[in-house]
């Protein structure tokens, strides 16, 4: 299930809300979880992580990167070692793994989601898949994220007073709103996975 990157309460409080005041509670909401989907679709990633292990398979041909002390197969992030099983093979047999090493290294250390798997021998022949099966996403959500999240979700709340991309005040006059927030994007784009945004 996909979770937002940002609570409601923070939320309010920025928008100077009452915690008490729930009538906009449905509009907040979806706010901050259209937010949420913004960010991982502009990353290409999600920031969330997977309350189980969930299977993943890969071809290693086209994601594998030769390092020094061997192969490192490209996968999606990953959050957490606990239950991490890697197995080569096919859908007929897979056959259990346990040479190899997470990449980067300290990666969970550092809060951060491993994003390769190293093995001395390579990863198998051309038709092979590897199964990877883990909990997918980050360890934590980081706070750049969350502020951009909300940041975002301010902005898409309040875009109902604005419904032609139009705003204005009597100090400012007529604005034109900017397709994508400069602050959001400044905050996500070390983020962003090679070949998005």
């Amino acid at each position: 299930m996909a979770a937002t990157y940002a609570d409601l309460g923070t939320l309010k409080r920025q928008l100077s809300l009452d915690d008490d005041d729930d009538t906009r509670d449905a509009q907040l909401d979806q706010a901050l979880n259209t937010a949420s989907r913004y960010i991982d679709r502009a990353t290409g990633r999600r920031f969330w992580l997977d309350a189980e292990p969930a299977e993943r398979v890969y071809r290693p041909q086209g994601r594998t990167v030769i390092e020094d002390d061997g192969a490192a197969l490209v996968v999606d992030d990953i959050g957490s070692t606990s239950g991490l099983v890697v197995e080569t093979g096919s859908a007929a047999a897979w056959s259990t793994i346990a040479t190899w090493e997470t990449l980067p290294d300290n990666a969970l250390a550092l809060g951060r989601p491993i994003t390769a798997l190293l093995r001395s021998g390579g990863w198998g022949s051309g038709t092979s898949r590897v199964r990877v099966t883990a909990r997918h996403g980050w360890p934590a959500v980081p706070d750049e994220i969350v502020q951009a999240t909300l940041i975002q979700a301010n902005r898409l709340y309040k875009r109902k007073d604005s419904p032609e991309g139009v705003t204005g005040s009597a100090d400012w006059g007529v604005v034109r709103l900017s397709r994508r927030d400069p602050d959001v994007w400044n905050l996500i784009e070390p983020y962003v996975l090679p070949g998005f945004g």
